[in-house]
């Protein structure tokens, strides 16, 4: 374990490595201010939605929801009594590559909640009829989702997209695989999951090194050895150029829209970042919205993103619009992704996004929660412990050939591959 400990009145300053008895196994980070008794943790263990045994898909994202309803002696309700009666906020996640939670308190009350914390991870009930409660809430929202467009329309880019892969597969699952999840399956994840040898944490407030390690100790220290990890394969968005419809009842359709992508841990990350805020990450100043919704009203919301999985990074999109501008919108899209590979940005447009992307970053930094949060995804990402300080010198030295090499990267040729929900006309 490595505790970094940083002066929060500069989030943004380096941070440094302290040596500090740990449990073997455990990486964390520590940023001390005493201005408000309280104390946010976030924490993330290797291994989420990849690692859901074949045919039974949502295991982890259970496995997730369940780890709160009862632990050790304590049952559902009890749990939750306690959480509650000490204002204590503990959560639990599931993504593609990770299974992760948060916890805050009240520094009265971090002996407590840390006790309650140790429990959940180490001891989960996994009661039978907190079982079926879950899986009865989760098969209940996958029923609702069926009609939402942008959810079948998320669903069928990524099984497209990763067609044969294990990100292909929803996270949350479908109505057929998490009625087929079983406790031993359950306990299977988090054997797998669920220990010590990859966890990275991330603890900010009104707590020093030493009293740090002693709660780190109590919480992860009961944890027995992480299991073995299945093997993702890296892959690539397939299919590109590729139009895909889904058929929905709907006066507008939702699109999805995708190509390659860059990994968070790859030298031409920033690069691409910038690029991405220049062409539909930048909200109102970005050239997709100024294009299809300011000029042209095709729609209320444009945009990209970055998508940076452990085994494949792609640049992804989204709008919708009424299903007759379907075919116009996306021709708008194109074209400006065109403009960006054979002219890129001017001069004045590429500083405008350094500018917002470097004066914004501290935006993150606002709260401890989101500290921790920021802090925890550097320590997963494995960037170092400087890098929230090297970043924005990084996004400022970004030139015009920086952007043109991550363009052909990202963008090459400007196919995509293009999910619509709806019923399109001249798609």
């Amino acid at each position: 374990m490595n505790l970094a400990d940083t002066d929060t009145r500069s989030a943004t300053s380096p941070t440094t490595a302290l040596p500090v008895a740990s449990v073997p196994g455990v990486e964390a980070w520590h940023v001390e201010s005493p201005v408000v008794p309280m104390i946010a943790l976030s924490f993330t263990f290797e291994g989420g939605a990849a690692q859901d045994p074949a045919g039974k898909a949502g295991c982890a994202q259970m496995l997730a929801r369940l780890l709160d309803e009862g632990a050790g002696d304590l049952g559902s309700d009890a749990f939750q009594e306690r959480l509650a009666a000490r204002a204590i906020e503990l959560s639990f996640h599931a993504g593609p590559d990770a299974l992760g939670g948060s916890l805050k308190m009240l520094l009265k009350h971090a002996d407590e909640a840390i006790d309650l914390l140790a429990l959940a991870l180490a001891k989960p009930r996994l009661d039978p009829d907190a079982i079926e409660r879950v899986r009865a809430q989760v098969i209940a929202g996958l029923r609702y989702q069926q009609n939402d467009p942008g959810v079948m329309a998320s669903r069928r880019f990524f099984k497209e997209a990763f067609h044969g892969h294990a990100y292909a597969r929803p996270s949350s699952g479908t109505v057929e695989s998490v009625t087929a999840i079983t406790r031993d399956d359950l306990l299977a994840m988090h054997a797998r999951i669920i220990g010590r040898g990859r966890i990275k944490v991330a603890a900010v407030g009104a707590i020093n090194a030493e009293k740090l390690a002693e709660s780190l100790t109590r919480a992860f220290g009961g944890l027995s050895e992480a299991g073995a990890l299945k093997a993702v394969p890296r892959t690539t968005v397939q299919d590109l150029g590729k139009r895909i419809v889904v058929d929905l009842d709907v006066p507008q359709s939702v699109i999805r829209f995708g190509m390659a992508g860059v990994p968070w841990r790859d030298p031409d990350f920033i690069p691409a970042y910038v690029l991405n805020h220049i062409l539909g990450g930048g909200a109102f100043t970005s050239r997709l919205f100024q294009e299809v919704r300011e000029k042209r009203g095709l729609a209320y919301s444009v945009g990209t993103s970055l998508v940076s999985h452990r085994a494949a990074a792609m640049t992804w999109g989204y709008t919708a619009t009424k299903n007759e501008r379907v075919a116009e919108a996306l021709s708008v899209i194109g074209d400006e992704i065109g403009r960006l590979i054979t002219d890129g940005p001017s001069d004045e447009e590429l500083q405008k996004a350094k500018d917002y992307l470097t004066g914004s970053y501290a935006l993150g930094f606002d709260t401890s929660t989101k500290i921790a949060h920021q802090i925890v995804q550097i320590a997963f990402e494995d960037l170092g412990m400087d890098y929230i300080a090297r970043r924005n010198a990084m996004v400022s030295s970004v030139t015009q050939a920086d952007i043109r090499r991550a363009a052909g990267r990202t963008f090459a040729d400007g196919r995509m591959l293009v999910v619509a929900a709806g019923r399109p006309t001249g798609f």
